[in-house]
Formats: C-alpha cells, sequence, structure tokens
C-alpha cells in the first residue's frame, strides 16, 4: 500500500511537472499585447492600443513606421494563415502536408501565378510609395519572424519560418483571383453535357446573362449631384481539407441620406468567404498625421481589402464576371510536339518544375503551354480524354496593377481619387462598394473587361477557330457597369447579374436573384434606416424566391395516399414565409424535398459524378427556381425508365423519399425536424482535420440559423445523408454609420487571433452566430481608456 501511495505522489509529481512545462510553452507562444520591443528601421516611437478584442490600433508619426508595426502585430497573431496563402500559387503545399498534395501544387504552379509574380515584381519601382509600405510591411513581418515565437503549428507540421518577399504579396492575391474565378467550375462541365446530350438539354438551363431576372441597375452620376466534369474538383477538395478560405459571393448595400433617418450615408457589407480558422480578416486601425483607416486585411497583404475612415468606406462583393476562356489545341498528326497556331504549326512549350513533398523524394514534374495558357491534360484528372485543353485567364496575361489599386483604394481622399484608383483592378472581378459623408453613394464592377460578340457563347470550351481570339479587345474602365448617386438613392450587389452602360449584359457566372430581391424588397420598403435596422436587416434570413419554389412544388404533388401528419407538413409548407429561424421544421423539410427533386431531375441523364460537379456551380442555383417552375422541361422526364414521367411524377417521389429519409435521420416525430438538428457551423483549422487535436483548434460545431441564398448566406452543399455542414457565410458583418462614425459596428466569425493560446482565438464565435456586434472603436481618447495593453515598439537603435 505504501508503495501504491509513493508511486501515485510520484505520478502527480510527474503530471504536475507536465502541466508547468506546457503552461510554459503556451505561455511563451502566447503573442504579446503588451510591453515594449525594438524594430528594426523604425524611425519614432510606435504605439499600439489593443481593445478588448484584441484589435490593435496602431499610432505612428509617420507611415512607414505603422505600416512596419502593422507588419508585426500581423504576424504574432496570423503568421500560419500567411505561410499557407502564399504556399498555394506557388506550389508549396505538398512540402507541408504530404504527397496528398501534390495534384494541387502541380495545377498551381501551371497557372503560372506564381510566374506572373516573379515577373511583376521584377518590373515595380522600388520609388513608388506603395512599393515602399509593402516593404515596410513585410520588414515588420520578417522581424517577427527573426525574433517572435514561433506558432505551434510549425513545430507540428516540421516545417521552419522563412522571410515573406513582396513575391508572396502577389502570390496570395493571385490565389485569392482564382478562388473567385467560376469558369474553372462551368465551361468544361457544360461542354460535357452538350457533347452528351445534345443542345435540347442545354436551352433549359440558364447558363447566359439573364435578362429577366433582378439586375443591378447601371447609372452614370445623378445630374443633380455633385456628390466533362469540374476541372479542378479534386483541387479545391484538398483546399477545403486544408479549411484554406475559398472566396464565394457576397452582400453590400450603401444607403443615400434621404435614405436614413439620422440624413448621412450607411454603409453595409458582409463578403461571403469559406469558414476556416482563424477566419480570414484581420482588422487593423492604422494612425499616422497623414493617414488613417480601419481596415481588414487579407493575410501577408499590407493594404486593406475594405476599410474605413471618417470621409469614406468601401467594400466589396464578387462580380462573377467571365475572365477565363478554354480552348480545344489541335496537335500535329505526327509531331506531337506540334500545335496549330492560325495556320501555322508550332512547338509546345515544355516547362518543368520541381515541388518539394514532406517525407518523400522531390517531384519532376513538367507541362505543356500554348500561346494561350497551360495545357491542362494531366493536371486537372477531370480533363477526359486526348484532346489537349489549354486555358487562357487574364489575370495572368493583363498587367497586375492590384497592390497599386489597394493602395489608391486605402488612400483616398474623395470619391474621384477612390474611383481613379480602380482602374488598375484587372482580375479577380469585384463590385467595389463605396460611401462617404459628403452624401456620395456609389457602386462599380472593378475588372479589366474585354469585347465578346453576341455570337460567341463563353461557356463552352472553344473549338479550334471558334470562340474569342486569345489577344482581347479591352474595353475602357469606363464602359465598365456602374451607379454614382442613381435615382433609387441606394446601391446595392449580391452577386446577381449587372446591367452594362451600353445596354449589353456582359457573360459570367452570377447568383440568382435571390438575396438580390430580398435586398431590393427590404430597402425600398423603409426611407428611415438607422444602424440597428441595418444590422438587423444584415442577418436576415428569409428568401422570397424560396417561396415561389415551394408553392411550385405543392402545385405538382400529388397529395392522395399521404397520411395525416405529411398533410399536417404540406399545410405548413402553404403558410411557409421562406425563413430559417432555428425552430423551423418546414426549411428542413424543404431542403431535404428540394435535394431529391434536383436528383429526381438531373442524375439519371448526367450520373452521380457530374451531378455532384453540377452542384458546385452558380448556373445550378440560377437554375432551381426556373426548372421548376417549366413543366415542359426535358430534364423532367426519367430516361432509366421506359415510362414517361410527368413533374408531378418526380416532385411527389421525392416527397415520399424525402419524408423516409427524414424519419430514418430524424425520428418518426416529425414535429421535432428542427432546422437547428441539420444545419451547423464548424470552424475548422487544418490541424484539426486530427481528432484528436480538432477540440484545440476548431471552433464549434455551433448550431446557425439561414441558409443558401438568404442575406444571412449560410451555404452548405447538399448532401445525400440531410445533413448541412455549413461551409461560407459572411466573413465580417459591417455596419458603417457616417451619423456616428465612430460607433459603427462589425464582427468576425471567431476571433481576431489565428493563435490557439491567444484568449481572442474564438472570444467572437457566439456573438457571432448570435447575429451581434461590437464597436469598431476609433476615438483615441476612448481607445486608449479602454484598451487592455499596449505594445510600444522603438527603434533598435535607441538607448
Amino acid at each position: 500500500m505504501k508503495i501504491l501511495k509513493r508511486l501515485g505522489k510520484g505520478l502527480l509529481l510527474i503530471f504536475g511537472l507536465l502541466a508547468v512545462v506546457l503552461g510554459l510553452f503556451a505561455w511563451q507562444l502566447t503573442p504579446d499585447y503588451d510591453g515594449e520591443k525594438t524594430l528594426k528601421h523604425l524611425t519614432e516611437n510606435v504605439q499600439v492600443y489593443y481593445d478588448t478584442f484584441g484589435i490593435p490600433h496602431i499610432y505612428g508619426k509617420n507611415e512607414m513606421d505603422a505600416f512596419r508595426a502593422l507588419g508585426y502585430v500581423h504576424a504574432q497573431d496570423r503568421l500560419w494563415q500567411m505561410e499557407l496563402l502564399r504556399r498555394i500559387a506557388s506550389g508549396r503545399l505538398a512540402e507541408v502536408f504530404g504527397e496528398e498534395l501534390v495534384k494541387t501544387d502541380k495545377f498551381f504552379l501551371a497557372l503560372g501565378v506564381d510566374d506572373v509574380s516573379a515577373k511583376t515584381v521584377s518590373e515595380l519601382n522600388e520609388n513608388e510609395i506603395s512599393v515602399q509600405l509593402s516593404q515596410a510591411y513585410l520588414d515588420g513581418v520578417n522581424e517577427f519572424i527573426a525574433e517572435g515565437a514561433t506558432p505551434i503549428e510549425f513545430y507540428l507540421t516540421g516545417i521552419d519560418k522563412e522571410p515573406f518577399e513582396l513575391k508572396d504579396v502577389y502570390n496570395t492575391m493571385g490565389y485569392m483571383a482564382f478562388s473567385f474565378a467560376m469558369a474553372h467550375k462551368t465551361d468544361p462541365l457544360l461542354t460535357q453535357i452538350k457533347d452528351r446530350l445534345g443542345y435540347e438539354y442545354i436551352r433549359d438551363l440558364p447558363i447566359n446573362s439573364d435578362s429577366t431576372s433582378l439586375r443591378i441597375q447601371s447609372s452614370p452620376l445623378a445630374a443633380a449631384d455633385s456628390v466533362k466534369r469540374n476541372v479542378v474538383d479534386g483541387v479545391m477538395a484538398s483546399l477545403e481539407r486544408l479549411s484554406i478560405p475559398l472566396f464565394e459571393g457576397s452582400n453590400s448595400w450603401v444607403l443615400s441620406p434621404e435614405k436614413t433617418k439620422n440624413g448621412k450615408v450607411i454603409f453595409a457589407n458582409d463578403p461571403h468567404i469559406g469558414f476556416s480558422q482563424p477566419s480570414v480578416w484581420y482588422e487593423a486601425h492604422v494612425s499616422t498625421p497623414g493617414y488613417e483607416k480601419y481596415g481588414y486585411h487579407l493575410a501577408g497583404v499590407p493594404f486593406p481589402l475594405l476599410g474605413h475612415d471618417r470621409t469614406l468606406a468601401y467594400g466589396m462583393t464578387m462580380f462573377e464576371n467571365d475572365d477565363i476562356d478554354f480552348y480545344y489545341e489541335e496537335t500535329h498528326a505526327t509531331d506531337h510536339q506540334k500545335y496549330r497556331k492560325g495556320s501555322s504549326w508550332v512547338n509546345y512549350e515544355t516547362v518543368h518544375k520541381t515541388i518539394k513533398v514532406k517525407d518523400a523524394e522531390d517531384v519532376q514534374f513538367s507541362y505543356k503551354k500554348t500561346h494561350r495558357g497551360p495545357v491542362l491534360n494531366g493536371l486537372a484528372d477531370q480533363i477526359a480524354g486526348d484532346r489537349p485543353v489549354s486555358m487562357w485567364w487574364v489575370y495572368t496575361e493583363a498587367k497586375n496593377k492590384v497592390l497599386s489599386a489597394l493602395y489608391g483604394m486605402s488612400h483616398a481622399r474623395d470619391r474621384t481619387e477612390f474611383e481613379n484608383s480602380l482602374k488598375d483592378i484587372h482580375a479577380p472581378g469585384l463590385n467595389i462598394m463605396y460611401g462617404d459623408v459628403e452624401g456620395n453613394v456609389a457602386w462599380w464592377a472593378s475588372a479589366k473587361l474585354y469585347h465578346i460578340p453576341d455570337s460567341v457563347n463563353t461557356k463552352f470550351i472553344y473549338e479550334p477557330n471558334e470562340g474569342l481570339p486569345t489577344l482581347k479587345q479591352y474595353l475602357d474602365f469606363s464602359n465598365n457597369p456602374h451607379a454614382i448617386n442613381p435615382e433609387s438613392r441606394y446601391v446595392y450587389s449580391a452577386n446577381n447579374q449587372p446591367d452594362s452602360i451600353g445596354g449589353r449584359l456582359y457573360p459570367g457566372y452570377y447568383l440568382p436573384e435571390n438575396r438580390a430581391r430580398r435586398i431590393v424588397q427590404l430597402l425600398d420598403a423603409k426611407d428611415d434606416w438607422d444602424i440597428q435596422s441595418v444590422s438587423k436587416m444584415i442577418n436576415d434570413v428569409t428568401s422570397p424566391v424560396n417561396i415561389e419554389i415551394v408553392k411550385n412544388l405543392l402545385d405538382k404533388i400529388d397529395t392522395e395516399g399521404l397520411n395525416a401528419e405529411q398533410l399536417e407538413i404540406v399545410g405548413k409548407l402553404k403558410e411557409w414565409k421562406g425563413d430559417y429561424p432555428l425552430d423551423s421544421i418546414e426549411a428542413t423539410v424543404y431542403h431535404r424535398w428540394l435535394y431529391l427533386v434536383l436528383r429526381n431531375i438531373f442524375q439519371d441523364e448526367l450520373g452521380k459524378a457530374l451531378f455532384d460537379a453540377m452542384q458546385n456551380t452558380h448556373f445550378l442555383k440560377r437554375t432551381i427556381a426556373p426548372i421548376i417552375a417549366n413543366e415542359n422541361s426535358i430534364w423532367w422526364d426519367n430516361i432509366s425508365t421506359e415510362a414517361r414521367e410527368t413533374p408531378s411524377d418526380i416532385v411527389t417521389a421525392a416527397f415520399r423519399q424525402a419524408w423516409l429519409a427524414l424519419s430514418v435521420s430524424l425520428g418518426q416525430d416529425s414535429s421535432k425536424w428542427e432546422w437547428h438538428r441539420v444545419h451547423t457551423l464548424e470552424h475548422a483549422h487544418p490541424i484539426g482535420q486530427l481528432e484528436s487535436l480538432r477540440p484545440y483548434f476548431n471552433v464549434g460545431p455551433f448550431p446557425v440559423n439561414g441558409s443558401r441564398e438568404v442575406i444571412n448566406n449560410m451555404y452548405f452543399p447538399y448532401t445525400e445523408d440531410g445533413i448541412y455542414k455549413v461551409s461560407s457565410g459572411p466573413s465580417t458583418r459591417r455596419v458603417i454609420d457616417f451619423s456616428d462614425v465612430e460607433n459603427s459596428i462589425s464582427i468576425l466569425p471567431t476571433g481576431q487571433s489565428g493563435n490557439p493560446f491567444s484568449p481572442h482565438y474564438k472570444d467572437q464565435a457566439e456573438m457571432y452566430i448570435k447575429g451581434e456586434f461590437r464597436k469598431m472603436m476609433m476615438n483615441k481618447e476612448e481607445i486608449v481608456k479602454t484598451s487592455e495593453s499596449l505594445l510600444i515598439f522603438e527603434p533598435a537603435d535607441m538607448d
């Protein structure tokens, strides 16, 4: 017994010592939010006040010093995120995660973003202020890498910290541009459907610009005012498994003084991006004698993509324009190293690359290029057959001035200066939203657009000698869709089809009108908006389109033979308001039913693989309402049976299938089929893929209201089991009121820090789920008075 007691005491001592060691290790890795530090190249002291949510408020005597401090504090909270994002376009994920990511690395290297980034940096003018500030920011990042604590993810993956350079900034923005693009998910798929089934099946799919749905109205300045399958299925799936944020869609609206209670502009924006941990945006308030901005930064990018000050506010949604073209290439019959270029035969360019792989030998690979771009065969497994398919992308073809544009946007002092900076955005296509203290509201579709004749359908792989020429006829920026102080007294964007100044609808991969209709419906209904009502609207979960869809479904269902409980659900669906609170039973039944209707409509013709790929496209989202309403569509008949099915047959069978599936998964009592049981959000970290580490790195899961294509757009992919794990949604919610700009509000999905040991790793998660907000502080007196800590940077050579 004494031996056991002594053994027990010994074990307790060992565990106690281990706890102390782990505690000390964790304390060492926690970000430093207070104290004094020296920083190389600094000319004056910089003060960084951290508020109660870990947002840094950086006060410097000049911009160069302030941006150095910004780089340091950004890195100490988000270095791991910076590391992952810079590795995507440069093909260096396998170096961290092993052989499974080799195919992803091959694809991104072949896109050529890394090569273009290197070329862009080599041509930069080092005397430009945007370049100098970017380098100052990177100096701060690299100072933390050299002197600061190593994030735990580096220990767990076994990789070393490496300095950042300007090319990394461009690579991160290049990945962002690619994740916006939709052509790679759509054009090869539609080509395969056309080739397999014929044009009669294509006709019922809304793949072209839509002249019937609600469009974002373009207008000039008001006269009286001064004021096969998815090409990259495997690639994107790999990034999703790593919880790397994918850019999806967004909402934004800006209200003129005539629409607000206090007679000042109110700005709202909630970009929709794939959920991850940490969340995508890093907030920072930077103030110097000549510059101030409260901004939202992408990891490793010095200038904020979203921001505001006391004069103006800006944000963005995704334009969704078509900026990628695919071409079939013709290889010479006897010399396979040549392809046809016009009337001549020229050599393919062969590019050789090396990929470093964790715990394995380096991988050597090569790919072919034409004058249009990389040949995707062998890089994207989904490209079937021997016909070479090349890809032309405006991002890698046009001169890259995006960094200069971001500098201009963040430093603009009025609407004119702001608009002038947008001309330098070539890709990704962005709807830039704007409002200011002078009462101006504006929207610009910012992208390098080019002439596309009506006779050319951009949604298919072009046959030889067809389609758009490689040398595009670029349009002047003034021809891009835009609106400045329109008669409606507001501007908005929900990724829906925009008008064009010339009256022509520009081809793209726009989202359906669902969110747009709800935004317009709410904004038109009142002229006394304030920050409270706008913050309620940004959390809205109602879809007027879904009401119409369910009505069309109910008109087709044959209720004969349904039992009393099923008829009760049918009755509830007739009264449903198209909303998605946590206790909604109608929402659960609707989505299970709708998915099975879609599966029954499309999968017999497409097969499971193509149907699954189709679900990842915007055009399927646009297809749902029209196809349900179109009783004469060729898609309704099930080609695998001898009978000719009617819409009623398909809809009724899907309802019975949905009822059976819900009874199995959620139980026989339909009164308990509440939305919160199937609709959840978990913010995943790459390390959280290991089940034992999931509780320490992931945040959630949480039951969450909202749904696909409502304003609170909690998107989820449909699954066979009917469990909807939210994959993307509002990456922040911001409301800026120019009648009281210092009390404007926002929220992040989890927290400001990406460090699991930081108290700000997930301190906003519960607030976000509840639709709550916190203040975006700008008043220095209030910041100093309420701050939790103060970090002071001093020049390295000070005594």
